[in-house]
């Protein structure tokens, strides 16, 4: 509480760690080395995408899927146990109890209430956000219109990209994909 006040301009004179990271520690896992560091990953071997047979492509898009759903199901359990709290009008996340000594929103520093964070209850889509794209049905056109986008339908771009490598959506992202949908009517 009576810490000195970070300034929006010295945030990153700080060590900062990842909040997925973060609200893992609270829960009492271990880390390694590489994510409290900051250093980079291990370099894995490359290879080449033509390698890969369809039956691999689909496998790696199924099993990415599953690390998918995985991660978000388990940041909404954490976040039912552990606090965290987001600001509304910047990027500030905040994991644990008490708050920390950046105070200052850099986005309203001049406003009348001086900069202070709006905070707000953290949710999963503000630690794993979703990144919705546009989901090009068999039905719609080869290239997606403005004047259609109420028709279109869409999904998150993890999803859209393991339904490219060949697997098929789960069922609760039907209804935004608009499988069934109508298409767009022709100009």
């Amino acid at each position: 509480m009576f810490q000195n006040i970070i300034n929006h301009q010295e945030r990153f004179d700080y060590d900062r760690i990842p909040a997925v990271v973060e609200l893992c520690l609270q829960a009492g896992a271990i880390p390694s080395e590489e994510i409290v560091c900051g250093s980079s990953l291990p370099s894995s071997v490359p290879f080449q995408a033509d390698s890969l047979s369809d039956d691999d492509l689909m496998l790696l898009g199924r099993e990415t899927l599953k690390a998918w759903e995985a991660l978000r199901s388990g940041v909404q359990r954490l976040l039912l146990v552990y606090p965290a709290k987001v600001c509304e009008h910047c990027s500030e996340v905040h994991i644990g109890p008490s708050g920390h000594k950046a105070r200052l929103c850099g986005v309203f520093k001049f406003e009348s209430w001086r900069g202070s964070h709006f905070w707000k209850k953290a949710e999963v889509d503000h630690l794993v956000p979703s990144k919705t794209v546009w989901y090009r049905r068999p039905q719609d056109p080869p290239l997606l219109l403005d004047d259609g986008r109420n028709y279109y339908g869409h999904a998150p771009a993890v999803v859209d990209l393991c339904t490219k490598a060949g697997i098929i959506a789960p069922s609760k992202y039907h209804c935004m994909m608009k499988l069934e949908g109508l298409s767009a009517p022709s100009l």
